[in-house]
Order: structure tokens, then C-alpha cells, then sequence
């Protein structure tokens, strides 16, 4: 009787086990199933509206929408030039469990940096990632859940790009914002390439765009040539500083397109668009590919291309080289 009793417990146990491992099989289905249909979601922090910046946003979001189709929507917001409103937005992205969050300039990449160390981040329109993200000795990879693209254009050739429009330069002045890091970083690599031309300089400062008339109007006083690196608080204020500089009669090499096209000569240009597109194609790696973003190595620009202000030049009676192509009106 006992053994009987024994068999038809076993019997049942095994019954059981068979159910349960039914039902964890089905279950595995019904994930596999889910996990097809994902549709992800990504946030945008950009720091504030302008051509380069909505370019790069444009790119990303047309990369993605490439590698997969209707299985990704957008959460695009704008923090208006202000840290406070980025740090806002990236702690509601991640309030949000956002899939991926992209940001887009120095600042919405530390904003995002602060608010999460899991979900993944990439930048763009970021000039030097070790210095947004105070690691020293910087070797392109975070090690964390950050990767990117960088703007940062060949600054040795930029200088040299001024060296041949303006051979006779005497005096160049170095005008950014104090408050960009990035732009500081510009400014010391172009300082080295001038040192190494002999080439004397000062560098003008502005805290914020309340000083951007006093400091330009003293630059065009005291230079030859103006330097303007990427820049987003000058990005914002290039029909002041062309209002000072043309009359002044002199000219300004641009670290990008968009501050060349209010106030340049001649810049190295890269595409923004191109750049975010870049980034959208690590985004999808990173969503679908299974691409592992602490050892995404930050990706710059392909092509750059010296472009010049034909309108400015004519107003200043600069002629530039034959490689040089006219910014597209």
C-alpha cells in the first residue's frame, strides 16, 4: 500500500514538473514575442535651438528611423541654454526609464551624465569628452555607459587655414565663452599652433552674451584677426559680433559653419547632420546589436572641408584660395 501510495506521488510530482515546464516554455515564447515587437524609447536634451545643434538632432533621428523603422519614437526636449533646464529634463528622461538617451552639446551630456550611470548616453556636438566629463588622461573610451561623436575639427589646420588667408597677421584674438569648457579646450589647442608660427595673441573672454560688446569691441580694436571657436553661447550672438568686426574691418575664422555664416571668413566645416546620423547608427547598434557602450570608442567627423563667407569676404575684399567652397545662402 505504501508503495503504492509512493508511486502515485511520484507520478504526480512528475506531472507537475511537466505542467511547470510547459508553462515556463510557453513563457519564453510570449518574451521572444515581446521582445520582437520593442518599440524603443529615445530622449533628446539639446541645449538650445540652432542650425548645427538641429542638424546633428535631424541626423540621429533619421539613422534610427533607418535601422528601425516605426520601432522607435522620440522624446526631443530643449533646455533653452540653460544647465538647470537640462539637468530638468535628463532627470525626467530617466524618471521616464527612457531606452537611450542622446545629448546633444557639452552640457545636456553632463546633465544626463548626473542623472544616470545605467541607462545608455550618447553625445554629439561635443568638442573633447574628457574634459565635459572631467576624466584625465582621456583615451576615447568611458568605461561607463557614455559614448558619442565629437565636432571637434583638426584645430592645427584651422590655424593653419588662417596662417594662409592672412599671412601678415600680427596679433590674433582668441574670443569664447569662459563658461564652456569645451571651447577653453579649442582655445588652448589653437594657442599651441599659433605659438608654434610665432604668432602673437590675446584672448578675450565673455562670462555670458551681457558682454559680448564690450569684449568683441575691444578685440577688434587691438587684432588683426579674430578667432571664434565652436562655440554655443557665440553660436547665439553672431549678427552682434558681425555688427562689430565688419565696420571694424576685420575678419573672423570660425570654428563651424553656423558662427561662420553670421560673422566668418572661412572655417574647416564638417557636416552636423552627418554627425548626428553617426550617432543614431551607435544608438541602433547599441538597442539592437547588442554593442557594449562603456568600450564604444567616441567617433569624430569623417570629412571636413574649408568653406568661406562669400558675402563677408567681399565686404572686406578677401580673396581665399581656389579649394575653398562658398557657404550654401
Amino acid at each position: 500500500m505504501k508503495k503504492k501510495i509512493l508511486a502515485l506521488a511520484l507520478t504526480a510530482a512528475m506531472c507537475m514538473t511537466a505542467v511547470t515546464g510547459c508553462g515556463s516554455a510557453e513563457g519564453a515564447q510570449d518574451s521572444g514575442a515581446a521582445s520582437a515587437d520593442k518599440v524603443y524609447r529615445i530622449g533628446v536634451c539639446q541645449l538650445l535651438e540652432h542650425p548645427a545643434l538641429d542638424a546633428a538632432t535631424q541626423g540621429f533621428k533619421d539613422a534610427l528611423v533607418a535601422k528601425l523603422g516605426d520601432k522607435v519614437t522620440f522624446d526631443v526636449q530643449n533646455a533653452q541654454g540653460e544647465q538647470a533646464t537640462a539637468a530638468t529634463i535628463c532627470n525626467g528622461l530617466v524618471a521616464d526609464n527612457v531606452d537611450l538617451i542622446m545629448a546633444n552639446a557639452t552640457t545636456p551630456l553632463q546633465a544626463a551624465a548626473a542623472a544616470t550611470t545605467t541607462i545608455p548616453i550618447l553625445g554629439t556636438s561635443v568638442t573633447d569628452y574628457g574634459t565635459a566629463l572631467e576624466v584625465e588622461n582621456w583615451s576615447g573610451v568611458s568605461g561607463r555607459n557614455i559614448s558619442g561623436t565629437s565636432d571637434l575639427a583638426p584645430i592645427d589646420e584651422q590655424e593653419k587655414m588662417l596662417v594662409e588667408i592672412f599671412p601678415n597677421a600680427q596679433k590674433v584674438g582668441l574670443l569664447y565663452c569662459t563658461a564652456e569648457a569645451n571651447s577653453k579646450y579649442q582655445i588652448e589647442l589653437f594657442k599651441a599652433a599659433l605659438d608654434a608660427d610665432g604668432i602673437a595673441y590675446q584672448e578675450y573672454g565673455i562670462a555670458d552674451t551681457n558682454e559680448v560688446q564690450s569684449v568683441v569691441t575691444t578685440a577688434a580694436e587691438e587684432c588683426d584677426v579674430v578667432y571664434i571657436p565652436t562655440d554655443n553661447t557665440l553660436a547665439n550672438v553672431t549678427e552682434t559680433v558681425y555688427n562689430i568686426l565688419i565696420p571694424a574691418g576685420v575678419p573672423c575664422i570660425a570654428g563651424e559653419e553656423g558662427i561662420c555664416s553670421g560673422c566668418g571668413v572661412a572655417t574647416l566645416s564638417i557636416s552636423y547632420y552627418d554627425l548626428g546620423y553617426t550617432t543614431g547608427e551607435m544608438a541602433a547598434e547599441i538597442l539592437t546589436g547588442g554593442a557594449d557602450i562603456t568600450t564604444m570608442p567616441v567617433k569624430f567627423a569623417p570629412n571636413v572641408t574649408k568653406k568661406y563667407n562669400a558675402k563677408i569676404c567681399e565686404e572686406l575684399g578677401i580673396t581665399v584660395p581656389d579649394d575653398y567652397v562658398a557657404i550654401s545662402e
